[in-house]
């Protein structure tokens, strides 16, 4: 798969001719978090006629999948401006695709770079009831603010009809503003989620660097080096890498065949074979970082960025956040230790592992932490996401 596949002149129509459910998301995670609720939504809607700009996974669960935005997509300042000439181009024929067949309701999943400009283009255009037409347009899963770009709420209170928060602390970011915020629980936390990894103290290490090539080239090669450090006291252990396939999988298997006998023990296995077993794990902040939180798996959030990139950001946030990792943020306590930037270092990550694996300190912990973060989680009686999601939809 290349880094930007080719974008068509115009993308299909809709196979039952209309659409009433527009779904956005441009990465792995919010087509996962997108697919559960159109699951939802079909179960209790099966009429409805949904399409998606996002992954294989919602269109599993049902939807007319036009593009997939999940293979591609770029984090950081400086990887976002080399990208920029293909996602204006993306952008250009989505907005048009939007405005031709006028979904009755759109629904951006996280991605607010894209997700944003998007509401903001359907408002100038007069389709979005922000705009005076008759199309519902709402967030699922609220940007970061605060974190990044607080001042954005807003534009988005100017742009959107209404935001569904995963995290209980952000209503209150859109306080000052006439947005409808409420929080409609987190995924990871309803009862008939499955957990992609649990806890299992004769599993392998879990070496979870991303799942984008770009972070995976910066962070995999000190997990690589750590876990090689961490075996020469632990020789009988193995590692499992987890990956989501295409040009990940290829930069991973190159980096192993590069570090040749320091990454013996390394095993590469992809996301969609299912859920795994660990008994510690190096995670890089994100959606797997919580997944490792919530399983109770003791371990480190690590990072690296292009060295810009981490400068501008650190700059940008600097008094509103203490920690990376959403765990150590929704606990206010850095329960799982950050090694970022130039503390990622091969050296303090082994001797992490080894503090994981050879007490029960460390797992009791994580194993409290975890249950104070489900409960954190955990939506109320009638709020879940596609319920709220239905309650724009005209019935």
């Amino acid at each position: 798969m290349s880094a930007f596949p080719s974008i068509p002149a115009a993308f299909a129509r809709p196979r039952t001719g209309g659409v009433d459910v527009l779904f956005v998301a441009g990465e792995h995670s919010g087509d996962q978090h997108a697919a559960k609720a159109i699951q939802d939504l079909l179960k209790h809607r099966p009429d409805l006629r949904v399409a998606a700009f996002g992954g294989p996974h919602m269109q599993a669960a049902g939807a007319q999948l036009l593009f997939d935005m999940t293979g591609f997509s770029a984090v950081g300042i400086v990887e976002v401006l080399a990208a920029y000439p293909f996602y204006r181009r993306l952008f250009a024929r989505m907005t048009a695709w939007s405005l031709q067949w006028k979904p009755k309701l759109v629904v951006l999943v996280d991605y607010p770079g894209l997700n944003l400009r998007l509401a903001n283009e359907l408002r100038l255009a007069g389709l979005s009831r922000a705009g005076g037409g008759e199309t519902a347009v709402i967030q699922y899963v609220s940007p970061q603010l605060w974190a990044w770009k607080p001042k954005r709420r807003f534009t988005m209170a100017r742009d959107l009809d209404a935001v569904g928060t995963i995290f209980p602390f952000e209503p209150a970011v859109y306080a000052d503003t006439k947005l409808d915020a409420r929080f409609v629980g987190h995924p990871f936390a309803e009862a008939e989620h499955v957990p992609a990894l649990r806890y299992d103290a004769d599993g392998p290490v879990l070496l979870l660097p991303g799942s984008r090539p770009k972070p995976v080239r910066k962070i995999f090669p000190a997990l690589i080096e750590a876990f090689a450090r961490f075996r020469r006291d632990h020789p009988k252990r193995r590692a499992l890498v987890l990956h989501t396939g295409g040009e990940v999988h290829a930069e991973l298997y190159r980096l192993c065949a590069e570090y040749g006998e320091e990454a013996k023990g390394i095993d590469l296995r992809p996301v969609s074979d299912g859920p795994v077993a660990g008994c510690a794990a190096l995670v890089s902040s994100g959606t797997m970082s919580l997944t490792v939180a919530l399983a109770g798996i003791p371990g480190a959030v690590v990072y690296r960025a292009n060295p810009l990139t981490w400068i501008i950001g650190r700059r940008l946030i600097a008094g509103r956040v203490d920690n990376l990792g959403i765990a150590n943020i929704l606990l206010k306590r850095q329960a799982w230790p950050e090694y970022l930037q130039s503390a990622c270092e091969p050296r303090a990550l082994a001797t992490r592992l080894s503090a994981c694996v050879d007490g029960v300190e460390a797992r009791q912990q994580a194993a409290a932490d975890a249950r104070e973060l489900m409960s954190l989680l955990s939506a109320s009686a009638g709020s879940t996401p596609a319920e709220w999601m239905a309650s724009f939809l005209p019935r």
